[in-house]
């Protein structure tokens, strides 16, 4: 397997910890762990932000009905 490297598991309380070489670290703070039969997956969560989410939606096709149509210009308005 290549970008592989051996690495020992301790104990922490109840916890395995896994200690990740320099070389093989992941970026951000999170991960998603999944175990597929005998084979631990570690995946990174990217951080989330709200423009990131936006930038990713799908553009609005829907028609929006002007609701400024039926009103004066602004400067035609006098109190």
């Amino acid at each position: 397997m290549q970008n592989s490297r051996h690495a020992s598991l301790l104990t922490s309380g109840q916890d395995q910890v896994l200690t990740i070489p320099q070389e093989l670290a992941l970026s951000g703070t999170e991960v998603l762990l999944r175990k597929e039969g005998h084979r631990l997956i570690i995946e990174p969560i990217p951080s989330s932000s709200l423009l990131s989410l936006l930038t990713s939606l799908p553009d609005i096709t829907d028609h929006f009905p002007d609701i400024d149509e039926a009103l004066l210009p602004l400067d035609d308005i006098t109190l």
